[in-house]
Protein backbone atom coordinates (compact mmCIF):
# COMPACT_ATOMS: atom_id res chain seq x y z
CA UNK A 1 0.00 0.00 0.00
CA UNK A 2 1.41 3.20 -1.31
CA UNK A 3 2.22 6.27 0.89
CA UNK A 4 -0.23 7.96 -1.49
CA UNK A 5 -3.12 5.97 0.04
CA UNK A 6 -2.08 6.02 3.90
CA UNK A 7 -2.20 9.47 4.12
CA UNK A 8 -5.77 10.00 2.17
CA UNK A 9 -7.47 8.32 4.75
CA UNK A 10 -7.92 7.46 8.69
CA UNK A 11 -6.24 4.12 10.17
CA UNK A 12 -6.77 2.41 13.60
CA UNK A 13 -3.80 0.47 14.06
CA UNK A 14 -4.76 -3.24 16.27
CA UNK A 15 -2.04 -3.37 18.68
CA UNK A 16 -1.02 -7.27 17.61
CA UNK A 17 1.64 -8.95 15.54
CA UNK A 18 2.27 -12.36 14.15
CA UNK A 19 5.72 -13.40 13.00
CA UNK A 20 5.38 -9.92 11.44
CA UNK A 21 1.88 -9.50 10.33
CA UNK A 22 -0.02 -6.29 11.64
CA UNK A 23 -3.46 -5.78 11.49
CA UNK A 24 -5.23 -2.24 10.99
CA UNK A 25 -8.69 -0.72 10.54
CA UNK A 26 -9.38 1.79 7.16
CA UNK A 27 -11.57 4.46 7.55
CA UNK A 28 -12.40 5.12 3.71
CA UNK A 29 -15.53 5.79 1.26
CA UNK A 30 -17.61 4.30 -1.65
CA UNK A 31 -19.29 6.41 -3.45
CA UNK A 32 -19.62 8.82 -0.51
CA UNK A 33 -20.59 6.14 2.09
CA UNK A 34 -18.45 5.67 4.98
CA UNK A 35 -16.98 2.08 4.71
CA UNK A 36 -14.13 0.30 6.91
CA UNK A 37 -12.10 -2.45 6.28
CA UNK A 38 -9.99 -4.22 8.43
CA UNK A 39 -6.69 -4.99 6.58
CA UNK A 40 -4.31 -7.94 8.02
CA UNK A 41 -0.49 -7.23 6.10
CA UNK A 42 1.28 -10.07 6.18
CA UNK A 43 5.47 -10.08 5.52
CA UNK A 44 5.48 -11.72 2.86
CA UNK A 45 3.92 -13.72 0.90
CA UNK A 46 1.90 -16.59 2.28
CA UNK A 47 -0.54 -19.24 1.09
CA UNK A 48 -4.18 -18.76 2.02
CA UNK A 49 -7.38 -20.37 1.74
CA UNK A 50 -10.76 -18.43 1.68
CA UNK A 51 -13.81 -20.02 1.71
CA UNK A 52 -15.05 -17.75 -0.83
CA UNK A 53 -12.04 -17.44 -3.56
CA UNK A 54 -10.50 -20.70 -2.86
CA UNK A 55 -6.48 -20.82 -2.51
CA UNK A 56 -4.31 -17.66 -2.66
CA UNK A 57 -0.81 -16.78 -2.14
CA UNK A 58 -0.99 -13.26 -1.09
CA UNK A 59 0.72 -10.08 1.05
CA UNK A 60 -2.91 -8.82 2.46
CA UNK A 61 -6.06 -10.26 4.22
CA UNK A 62 -9.26 -7.93 3.91
CA UNK A 63 -12.50 -7.86 5.77
CA UNK A 64 -14.58 -5.01 4.23
CA UNK A 65 -17.78 -3.92 5.66
CA UNK A 66 -20.14 -2.35 4.00
CA UNK A 67 -23.29 -0.80 5.54
CA UNK A 68 -26.97 -1.40 4.84
CA UNK A 69 -27.32 1.63 2.39
CA UNK A 70 -25.03 -0.58 0.29
CA UNK A 71 -26.54 -3.90 0.89
CA UNK A 72 -28.66 -3.36 -2.44
CA UNK A 73 -25.71 -2.00 -4.78
CA UNK A 74 -23.51 -5.50 -3.62
CA UNK A 75 -26.02 -7.53 -4.45
CA UNK A 76 -26.24 -6.30 -7.43
CA UNK A 77 -22.99 -4.99 -8.44
CA UNK A 78 -20.36 -7.04 -6.32
CA UNK A 79 -17.32 -7.40 -8.92
CA UNK A 80 -18.00 -3.26 -9.05
CA UNK A 81 -17.50 -2.55 -4.98
CA UNK A 82 -14.86 -4.71 -4.61
CA UNK A 83 -12.90 -3.18 -7.83
CA UNK A 84 -13.58 0.29 -6.02
CA UNK A 85 -12.18 -0.91 -2.74
CA UNK A 86 -9.01 -2.39 -3.90
CA UNK A 87 -8.35 0.72 -6.24
CA UNK A 88 -9.23 3.32 -3.19
CA UNK A 89 -6.93 0.69 -0.61
CA UNK A 90 -4.59 0.26 -3.36
CA UNK A 91 -4.27 -3.30 -2.86
CA UNK A 92 -3.79 -5.97 -5.97
CA UNK A 93 -7.15 -7.88 -6.08
CA UNK A 94 -4.63 -11.67 -7.22
CA UNK A 95 -2.31 -10.96 -3.47
CA UNK A 96 -5.26 -10.18 -1.25
CA UNK A 97 -7.59 -12.02 0.01
CA UNK A 98 -10.51 -10.19 0.57
CA UNK A 99 -13.88 -10.69 2.80
CA UNK A 100 -17.26 -8.69 2.62
CA UNK A 101 -19.68 -8.09 5.63
CA UNK A 102 -22.27 -6.47 6.97
CA UNK A 103 -20.99 -6.09 10.37
CA UNK A 104 -19.02 -3.29 11.46
CA UNK A 105 -15.28 -4.40 11.42
CA UNK A 106 -14.75 -2.52 14.29
CA UNK A 107 -16.56 -4.83 16.79
CA UNK A 108 -13.60 -7.41 15.56
CA UNK A 109 -12.85 -9.99 18.25
CA UNK A 110 -9.57 -11.24 18.37
CA UNK A 111 -8.51 -14.98 20.13
CA UNK A 112 -4.85 -16.01 20.46
CA UNK A 113 -3.24 -19.44 21.42
CA UNK A 114 0.12 -20.43 22.06
CA UNK A 115 2.10 -23.72 22.74
CA UNK A 116 5.89 -24.52 22.55
CA UNK A 117 7.01 -22.72 19.18
CA UNK A 118 3.08 -23.01 17.67
CA UNK A 119 0.83 -19.66 17.68
CA UNK A 120 -2.79 -19.25 16.62
CA UNK A 121 -4.48 -15.63 15.82
CA UNK A 122 -8.50 -15.77 14.99
CA UNK A 123 -9.74 -12.77 14.07
CA UNK A 124 -14.00 -12.74 13.78
CA UNK A 125 -16.96 -10.37 12.56
CA UNK A 126 -20.53 -11.44 13.47
CA UNK A 127 -23.78 -10.73 13.04
CA UNK A 128 -26.87 -13.57 13.63
CA UNK A 129 -30.02 -11.24 14.01
CA UNK A 130 -30.69 -11.10 10.01
CA UNK A 131 -29.27 -14.19 8.74
CA UNK A 132 -28.89 -16.95 11.19
CA UNK A 133 -30.21 -20.39 9.82
CA UNK A 134 -29.85 -23.96 10.48
CA UNK A 135 -28.59 -26.06 7.77
CA UNK A 136 -30.31 -28.19 5.69
CA UNK A 137 -33.54 -27.27 7.47
CA UNK A 138 -33.84 -23.88 7.08
CA UNK A 139 -34.39 -22.86 2.69
CA UNK A 140 -32.25 -21.11 0.89
CA UNK A 141 -33.18 -17.28 0.68
CA UNK A 142 -31.22 -16.28 -2.66
CA UNK A 143 -29.87 -18.13 -5.78
CA UNK A 144 -26.49 -17.44 -6.89
CA UNK A 145 -25.99 -15.78 -10.63
CA UNK A 146 -23.22 -14.55 -12.23
CA UNK A 147 -21.84 -14.26 -9.08
CA UNK A 148 -23.93 -12.38 -7.24
CA UNK A 149 -24.75 -12.66 -3.40
CA UNK A 150 -25.72 -11.08 -0.04
CA UNK A 151 -23.63 -9.50 2.43
CA UNK A 152 -26.29 -9.60 5.06
CA UNK A 153 -25.86 -10.75 8.85
CA UNK A 154 -22.41 -12.57 8.32
CA UNK A 155 -19.65 -14.75 10.70
CA UNK A 156 -16.40 -14.03 8.99
CA UNK A 157 -13.37 -15.63 10.44
CA UNK A 158 -9.93 -15.30 9.89
CA UNK A 159 -7.06 -17.84 11.16
CA UNK A 160 -3.81 -17.10 10.74
CA UNK A 161 -0.77 -19.56 12.33
CA UNK A 162 2.65 -19.08 12.34
CA UNK A 163 3.11 -22.90 11.57
CA UNK A 164 3.41 -23.83 7.43
CA UNK A 165 0.17 -25.86 7.17
CA UNK A 166 -0.35 -27.95 3.83
CA UNK A 167 -3.18 -27.26 1.28
CA UNK A 168 -4.84 -30.61 3.23
CA UNK A 169 -4.26 -29.13 6.66
CA UNK A 170 -5.69 -25.87 5.57
CA UNK A 171 -8.62 -27.21 4.01
CA UNK A 172 -9.28 -29.55 6.87
CA UNK A 173 -8.91 -26.17 9.29
CA UNK A 174 -11.97 -24.71 7.96
CA UNK A 175 -13.90 -28.29 9.22
CA UNK A 176 -12.55 -27.17 12.56
CA UNK A 177 -13.45 -23.56 12.31
CA UNK A 178 -16.88 -24.39 11.41
CA UNK A 179 -17.27 -26.94 13.93
CA UNK A 180 -15.88 -24.55 16.41
CA UNK A 181 -18.36 -21.55 15.72
CA UNK A 182 -21.33 -23.65 15.65
CA UNK A 183 -20.56 -24.58 19.11
CA UNK A 184 -20.43 -21.35 20.12
CA UNK A 185 -23.74 -20.45 18.34
CA UNK A 186 -25.19 -23.60 20.07
CA UNK A 187 -23.85 -22.84 23.47
CA UNK A 188 -25.22 -19.23 23.20
CA UNK A 189 -28.95 -20.41 21.92
CA UNK A 190 -28.50 -18.32 18.63
CA UNK A 191 -32.16 -19.45 17.21
CA UNK A 192 -32.86 -19.28 13.05
CA UNK A 193 -33.77 -15.79 11.95
CA UNK A 194 -36.09 -17.76 9.89
CA UNK A 195 -37.93 -20.14 12.16
CA UNK A 196 -37.39 -19.21 16.02
CA UNK A 197 -37.64 -22.85 16.76
CA UNK A 198 -34.43 -23.95 15.17
CA UNK A 199 -31.40 -23.20 16.93
CA UNK A 200 -28.72 -21.76 14.05
CA UNK A 201 -25.75 -23.30 12.53
CA UNK A 202 -24.68 -20.37 11.51
CA UNK A 203 -25.59 -17.75 8.90
CA UNK A 204 -25.99 -17.87 5.55
CA UNK A 205 -23.26 -16.05 4.15
CA UNK A 206 -20.61 -17.09 6.57
CA UNK A 207 -16.78 -17.37 5.37
CA UNK A 208 -13.37 -18.34 6.69
CA UNK A 209 -9.83 -17.76 5.66
CA UNK A 210 -6.94 -19.65 6.74
CA UNK A 211 -3.58 -18.35 6.55
CA UNK A 212 -0.39 -20.34 6.37
CA UNK A 213 3.07 -19.16 8.18
CA UNK A 214 6.32 -20.31 7.14
CA UNK A 215 7.43 -22.19 10.46
CA UNK A 216 7.06 -26.22 11.45
CA UNK A 217 5.30 -28.35 8.64
CA UNK A 218 2.01 -29.58 9.83
CA UNK A 219 -0.05 -31.69 7.53
CA UNK A 220 -3.20 -32.23 9.39
CA UNK A 221 -5.56 -30.36 11.31
CA UNK A 222 -8.21 -32.31 13.36
CA UNK A 223 -9.33 -32.62 16.92
CA UNK A 224 -7.25 -34.90 17.67
CA UNK A 225 -4.07 -32.87 16.33
CA UNK A 226 -2.51 -30.08 19.09
CA UNK A 227 -2.84 -27.69 16.34
CA UNK A 228 -6.57 -28.05 16.14
CA UNK A 229 -7.33 -28.11 19.51
CA UNK A 230 -5.59 -24.46 19.29
CA UNK A 231 -7.51 -23.34 16.23
CA UNK A 232 -10.58 -24.25 17.93
CA UNK A 233 -10.23 -22.64 20.83
CA UNK A 234 -9.04 -19.62 19.30
CA UNK A 235 -12.21 -19.54 16.82
CA UNK A 236 -14.39 -20.65 19.88
CA UNK A 237 -13.51 -17.73 22.22
CA UNK A 238 -13.35 -14.96 19.20
CA UNK A 239 -16.51 -15.28 17.55
CA UNK A 240 -18.44 -16.06 20.97
CA UNK A 241 -16.85 -12.36 21.91
CA UNK A 242 -17.64 -10.90 18.68
CA UNK A 243 -21.46 -11.81 18.57
CA UNK A 244 -21.65 -10.48 22.27
CA UNK A 245 -19.40 -6.80 21.22
CA UNK A 246 -22.27 -6.79 18.03
CA UNK A 247 -25.25 -4.79 19.73
CA UNK A 248 -27.24 -5.78 16.22
CA UNK A 249 -27.05 -9.32 17.97
CA UNK A 250 -30.10 -10.83 19.80
CA UNK A 251 -28.25 -12.65 22.19
CA UNK A 252 -30.72 -14.96 24.46
CA UNK A 253 -28.07 -18.09 25.68
CA UNK A 254 -25.12 -18.35 27.56
CA UNK A 255 -22.70 -15.79 27.03
CA UNK A 256 -19.62 -16.46 29.64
Amino acid sequence: MSERAINSMKFNEIPWELEGARARIAFHRFRDVPVKTLIISLPRLANCLNSREGFKRGNFVANSFNPPQLWDFVHKHTQVYEDEIFKTLELVPSETTLLLTGVDVENFSLAKEEFEEFRVCAFVTAGVRSNAMRIGLDKAGSVERNGRFETLGTINTILLTNASLSEGAMTRSIITATEAKTLVLQDMNVRSSYNAELQATGTGTDNTVIVSGHGPVIKYIGGHSKLGEMMAKAVTRATRDAIVKNPENQITGDVR
